[in-house]
């Protein structure tokens, strides 16, 4: 690429300046604790349209000539670049059409359509939208924003990174979730434009592995599934462009787990009073993993002062309870069991008492005289759900169930 980066990348904070917010870091006490390094959140997700899309979208259509936005603009994606895309065609006087996969929250749809673009759903993942998107580029002679395998879109990401290295001249690594690679891209490309020495880490999620297969191969490589919960980085292929420059400027990847990410999204809400969606959490799920799976990291002499990018927080409120409750499950707090009664009077009241005896708080009940094991014996199943305080109070019931004669089965 024959670009004077630094010029570039400064042009981009420019056109972006009164646009885009400059987000401010966050301390993270709880974070920092758990990594034993210093954590500074980057939170995008408290951008303009909630996610750092915003950046590369505005940059890109900036660029544009007054003939190519007469045109109308298109593009595809899993939302937060529609959202970008949407409102700085709104703001530049431009028509545009966005293509997004079947699986997109109802949230970033609604969003979408919001700033005034029209909203077209198209195929199972990114990759069939964008195919269709420039499908109709070239049929209708739209002009085509690229998500994020293009130069001033990954330059108006970069801004991202030249913001963390004015707020935290500091910064020994940041944090970076992966899915086209735009993101990455810009702020690894910033990084290594301005301060060589701060490292660069990606993140993935453990079930979009384009990534660590592109970049053990050299060559940009498609995944043959992606199953993640992070629709914003469930990508099958990387850019050709962010592919190039990753492949040279990033210092290591980490993979992470729908765990890991589901735990941070509930960690935010908890201790930050902040939304995170998904892909956003990536980042940070790859916090507590940074020593034992990033050889650069681990081998880095000094303190750690760790930037990770939460990329968005447009994520829906069915979405948020589910994340809630699985993770309560996976802290012991919230437990179900069965266990087979008597079916005679009085043993539901029971099962009541020695759970207010253990102090634990009823959710749900479900009593159900033909599903009990022995159809032919005098008994009953019964299905509770319960709130607990962790894994040993989980224990104290169930301890308490078997002391007054039951045999509890812990489902979850």
């Amino acid at each position: 690429m024959r670009h004077d980066h630094a010029a570039e990348l400064k042009l981009a904070a420019e056109r972006l300046e009164g646009t885009a917010k400059h987000t401010q870091l966050i301390a993270s006490p709880v974070l920092s604790e758990m990594t034993g390094h210093t954590i500074l959140l980057k939170p995008e997700n408290l951008q303009v349209t909630g996610s750092f899309k915003i950046r590369g979208a505005y940059n890109k259509i900036a660029s544009l000539t007054d003939d190519e936005l007469a045109r109308g603009i298109v593009t595809a994606s899993a939302g937060n670049h529609a959202q970008g895309v949407a409102y700085a065609a709104r703001e530049r006087g431009a028509k545009a059409t966005i293509l997004m996969p079947q699986i997109t929250p109802p949230l970033k749809v609604d969003a979408t359509k919001a700033y005034g673009a029209d909203v077209v759903l198209h195929g199972d993942v990114f990759d069939e939208a964008a195919a269709y998107a420039i499908e109709l580029s070239q049929n209708e002679g739209m002009t085509y924003v690229p998500p994020f395998d293009d130069y001033e879109v990954l330059c108006g990401q970069g801004t991202i990174a030249m913001e963390i290295l004015e707020d935290c001249p500091e910064a020994t690594d940041i944090v970076v979730p992966l899915g086209g690679g735009g993101l990455g891209a810009g702020v690894a490309l910033a990084v290594k434009t301005f301060r060589p020495d701060v490292r660069v880490i990606g993140a993935i999620p453990e079930g979009s592995p384009a990534w660590r297969k592109s970049l053990d191969s050299g060559r940009v490589v498609a995944a043959d599934k992606v199953v993640t919960s992070a629709e914003g980085v469930a990508v099958r292929r990387p850019g050709d462009l962010t592919f190039a420059l990753l492949n040279e400027f990033l210092d290591d990847l980490i993979e992470v787990s729908e765990r890991d990410i589901n735990e941070m999204i509930l960690l935010m809400l908890e201790k930050h009073k902040m939304v995170v969606e998904a892909a956003g959490a990536v980042s940070l799920a790859a916090l507590e993993h940074l020593n034992l799976r990033s050889r650069k990291f681990a081998e880095a002499e000094g303190e750690h002062v760790v930037v990770p990018i939460m990329s968005g927080g447009n994520i829906d409120t069915v979405t948020i309870g589910a994340v809630i409750q699985k993770g309560m499950i996976a802290r012991g707090r919230i437990m179900n069991f069965e266990v087979e009664l008597p079916d005679t009077p009085g043993q539901l009241v029971k099962v009541a008492t020695i759970l207010a005896k253990a102090r634990a708080n009823v959710i749900a009940l479900d009593h159900d005289q033909f599903k009990a094991n022995g159809h032919y014996t005098n008994s009953v199943a019964l299905g509770v759900t319960v709130e607990t305080n962790g894994p040993e109070h989980i224990e104290q019931v169930l301890q308490m169930m078997r002391d007054a004669g039951y045999v509890p089965k812990r489902i979850y």
